[in-house]
């Protein structure tokens, strides 16, 4: 079984940055690709974000596009979303998850999720 923690979550206050880190376990982490989802109280969780396994491909949403940046050190096992001039509405709780293809990955059903990060931004 693949495991994912997420960390790096807090509250901060509107125009402000935080960076998100997801380690994965296992020694194939280089053969995956890698995703950041969000879920607000109420809503649906949401593609934010996803990564190439050699970290040559990203893809965004268009809420983040400009402002959140994915990342990944294979070497490390981590994958990374710097977010920048963060709103209100980016108030959610974070998830990361592996799959075979960066590009599907807004689209995709996965199977399992850990407990997240919460992001709380306020006015």
């Amino acid at each position: 079984q693949v495991q994912l923690v997420e960390s790096g979550g807090g509250l901060v206050q509107a125009g402000e940055s935080l960076r998100l880190s997801c380690v994965a376990s296992g020694p194939t982490f280089s053969s995956y690709a890698m995703g950041w989802f969000r879920q607000a109280p109420g809503k649906e969780r949401d593609f934010v974000a996803s990564i190439s396994y050699s970290g040559d491909s990203t893809y965004y949403a268009d809420s983040v596009k400009g402002r959140f940046t994915i990342s990944r050190d294979n070497a490390k096992n981590t994958v990374y979303l710097q977010m920048s001039s963060l709103k209100p509405e980016d108030t959610a709780v974070y998830y990361c998850n592996a799959g075979v293809d960066a590009r599907f990955f807004s689209e995709a059903e996965f199977i399992s999720w850990g407990q997240g990060t919460q992001v709380t931004v306020s006015s």
